[in-house]
């Protein structure tokens, strides 16, 4: 077996990282999942890719204009450089649009890698759907290239029940260029979802936030940098984070703004939500900004559900656990709103649901079990 050579903890941009969990994964022994990977993709028409350990699967997929092919990975990211093998392409030319793609992985257990690479040319428009699950680690590098006028549409869902996901974006977003990356992590599995975003070209937009969703002693992060190198560029950071149990949710975002890239718009925002005084929000926020006709803010918060906002959903007739799992609702659903397609936004919908329903039925049955009588008689001592 290959030593992995992994990212160390001590290092700043890996401080939050759980490497432990990505190695377990990795060594895990392959195990039926017992999913069929037909009931992972949406009720959508357009073309499928299926992957399983890493390796392409004809009989659920239906590539359309995605070419499959071996790739390697031109990256110096220590996680992406290892995504070398048989991946995906996707071109889209000058003016052309593609109905939405859906990518399923599905995992069995040890590590697999799939390297992919996305092309947009001037004026051309795609949607692209992401679903992770199974078990095992899965590595994956997403290379990304639009030109003048080009619009992507990105979305993920992390559902993967245990190992570990690590996603690497790296993306080139030419003069009003629009990509827009949303992610959910709503799985148990470990993840670290990384990206480089570049503005090259006037007036480009790029977003890249999502929700991460922890419990147990689950650990996710997400660690996202947008660089500004163009004039009138805009750039949006939308995160949130619910952590329960003893679980710990990481978010770093960071803008820089180069000197030459004035006019520049970026926003940051950043909210962490902790069910439990055990669990565990980190959040990272920076500015780097050298050009000085810019607006950039930034906003980072953690805390508790609103007592206040509580208190009245329950004088309302509503009982503690629903009022809990509708603001909790309410906290992640500005991170998915901004996904264009509605089949696709209530898929991530539900999948935030399942969670928080899957997480309150847990607490209630803990909650009943302390509940209990010890056993022990009034005259007991």
């Amino acid at each position: 077996m290959t030593v992995l050579d992994l990212p160390s903890p001590k290092q700043e941009a890996w401080r939050w990282a759980d490497m432990g969990a990505l190695r377990t994964a990795a060594e895990s022994a392959p195990a039926t999942t017992g999913i069929d990977p037909a009931t992972l993709f949406l009720d959508i028409e357009g073309p499928r890719l299926c992957f399983v350990d890493g390796v392409f699967e004809p009989a659920h997929s239906r590539p359309g204009p995605v070419q499959v092919a071996p790739q390697i990975a031109a990256t110096e990211h220590p996680l992406g450089r290892l995504a070398v093998g048989e991946g995906w392409v996707l071109r889209v030319g000058a003016e052309h649009a593609v109905g939405t793609i859906q990518v399923v992985h599905l995992g069995s257990g040890g590590e697999s890698h799939v390297p992919a690479r996305i092309a947009l040319d001037a004026d051309a428009v795609a949607s692209i759907v992401e679903t992770f699950a199974g078990h095992g680690w899965a590595n994956r590098l997403t290379q990304i290239s639009l030109d003048t006028g080009a619009r992507l549409m990105r979305s993920v869902r992390l559902v993967q029940a245990d190992g570990f996901v690590s996603i690497r974006d790296e993306a080139e977003i030419g003069a009003a260029a629009s990509l827009v990356s949303i992610f959910l992590g709503a799985g148990g599995m470990g993840s670290r979802i990384d990206g480089t975003l570049t503005l090259t070209g006037k007036g480009a937009f790029a977003e890249m936030g999502g929700a991460l969703l922890t419990r147990a002693s689950q650990r996710q992060e997400a660690a996202v940098t947008v660089r500004h190198e163009a004039v009138e560029g805009s750039s949006r950071q939308l995160w949130r984070a619910v952590a329960a149990d003893r679980s710990a949710a990481s978010l770093a975002a960071r803008v820089e703004v180069a000197r030459a890239a004035q006019q520049t718009d970026g926003e940051q925002s950043l909210r962490g939500l902790l069910l439990d005084r055990g669990a565990t929000v980190n959040l990272k926020p920076e500015l780097e900004i050298f050009a000085d006709d810019v607006k950039c803010a930034h906003g980072a918060t953690v805390g508790e559900l609103d007592r206040m906002a509580l208190f009245y959903l329950q004088s309302r007739g509503i009982d503690e656990a629903r009022a809990k799992a509708l603001l909790t609702r309410a906290f992640v659903a500005d991170a998915v709103a901004r996904i264009g397609d509605e089949t696709v936004r209530a898929a991530f919908e539900a999948d935030a649901d399942r969670w928080l329903e899957a997480s309150l039925s847990q607490r209630e049955r803990e909650g009943a079990r302390s509940a209990q009588p010890s056993g022990k008689g009034e005259g007991d001592l």
